[in-house]
């Protein structure tokens, strides 16, 4: 059996679906199972809606008027979602009413592009050559907490999906089934995040106990770096599963953060493939990875982070001092990412500083806080990066040529990872001056 994802972009219009169809049809002897996102542009349109909503603003007429141009497109009966239509319209205009765009609200707004994306897609599919059918993550073992926003599935989550897919999906048949989207055992629809589709790409993957995982995606594989920003970005053909989570936690562009967690448990391999260049053999993540002739794998940056610093002479000396701050941060629900400490100091980063206000009332007895935004963080990633002399020289030196200011410089103590931390406004230069030290020498 083989999982296969495909994202927005793979499953834009008709043009890409018919990519996808070729695809999975030269796949067919393999058993593909479809996990799919929604629509390019659906889901943004989606949210937006809701928060015109919540300011008393309720029209569904931009996310209806994409779903219908991609149905014209695929030549679906004009009314195969017709429902779902409705019950977008119902939910805005109560949304309206109470004013209120809650984080469950949005999770049950945002789930209408993948549940119209998959029966689209299906009905396209049966219609072309291919018997398939659509299903809703739910339907086949995909039960979620409550955590709406950034949902996970209940221990147990594998054993369900075999026993639903058993009990609903045909042998004959392609499933087409919703990513992103879960339901709570209290039959509430929730989300797994943003890009999430990866993660229950997986989860399936790892559920029914698949050979492989394909994510198909508009890029050549996993690349050396950003290729907006680098021209020269080169396809990585393999990594292992250490390099390839901190790719995606620090900001890297194909694969979500939380996506290799169930393949790294099962030891399934995650193959990241271009639907528009599909004999490209793209790049293969296993535990052990590949050979890789450069000193590095890649380069990948998270912007629009926030500084908290702490300053206080009540640090010199003192056990414990350490732990009110990360008790307070725990109590907020504040990810930290980069620390660095002085003997009365202690920096960290964390996305964003919207959520930071309660935080930092709450340190104030704690000594001097302060909060600075706009901030980049870099992250070198390689195999045994602490091992290779000179890496640090090349990448400094590469900075200062760019012009670029370091604030903050952190080696994960896994010895895979360089981090330092930039201006959101320097990431331009700092990236190409990177990839051409590091890559193109």
């Amino acid at each position: 059996m083989l999982v296969m994802k495909f994202g927005g972009s793979s499953v834009a219009d008709e043009k890409q679906i018919h990519k996808v169809f070729e695809i999975v049809k030269g796949r067919i002897p393999r058993q593909p199972v479809i996990v799919s996102s929604a629509h390019k542009g659906v889901t943004d349109a989606l949210l937006k809606a809701g928060k015109a909503a919540a300011k008393g603003e309720p029209d569904a007429a931009p996310v209806v008027e994409i779903q219908r141009r991609v149905l014209k497109g695929c030549g679906c009966d004009h009314d195969l979602l017709d429902p779902f239509f409705r019950e977008i319209e119902d939910l805005l205009r109560g949304i309206s009413l109470v004013r209120e765009a809650s984080r469950r609200s949005l999770d049950y707004l945002a789930s209408f592009g993948e549940r119209m994306s998959v029966r689209v897609i299906a009905d396209y599919f049966s219609r072309t050559g291919i018997k398939a059918e659509a299903f809703d993550a739910w339907d086949l073992g995909f039960i979620t907490d409550e955590n709406f926003g950034s949902a996970r599935p209940l221990h147990g989550f594998e054993q369900r999906m075999q026993t639903e897919y058993k009990r609903r999906v045909g042998s004959d048949v392609v499933p087409v089934i919703t990513g992103f989207v879960g339901k709570t055992s209290s039959g509430e629809i929730a989300t797994v995040g943003r890009n999430g589709s990866d993660f229950s790409a997986t989860c399936f993957a790892a559920g029914l106990d698949a050979e492989e995982c394909e994510i198909w995606t508009d890029t050549d594989g996993v690349m050396t770096a950003d290729p907006s920003l680098v021209k020269d970005a080169r396809s990585i053909p393999a990594m292992s599963f250490a390099e390839a989570s901190e790719l995606a936690y620090y900001g890297g562009r194909v694969l979500h953060p939380s996506t290799l967690l169930p393949a790294i448990k099962k030891k399934i391999p995650v193959r990241v493939l271009n639907t528009n260049r599909p004999e490209h053999p793209g790049t293969v993540i296993t535990e052990e990875g590949g050979e890789n002739p450069n000193i590095v794998t890649s380069i990948a940056y998270k912007e629009s982070q926030a500084v908290l610093t702490i300053e206080s002479p009540q640090m010199l000396g003192q056990p414990g001092f350490l732990a009110k701050i990360f008790d307070v941060l725990g109590r907020e629900k504040i990810d930290i990412d980069m620390i660095t400490t002085s003997e009365i100091s202690v920096s960290m980063t964390c996305p964003g500083a919207s959520n930071l206000n309660e935080a930092v009332k709450a340190m104030e007895h704690l000594g001097r806080v302060s909060v600075v935004t706009d901030k980049t963080i870099v992250c070198v990633v390689g195999k045994n990066v602490k091992k290779q002399q000179g890496l640090g020289a090349k990448v400094f030196v590469a900075l200062r040529d760019a012009d670029v200011n370091v604030e903050m410089i952190s080696q994960g103590a896994n010895k895979i990872n360089l981090s330092f931390l930039i201006d959101d406004s320097d990431i331009e230069k700092t990236i190409p001056a990177l990839h051409a030290a590091l890559f193109t020498g």
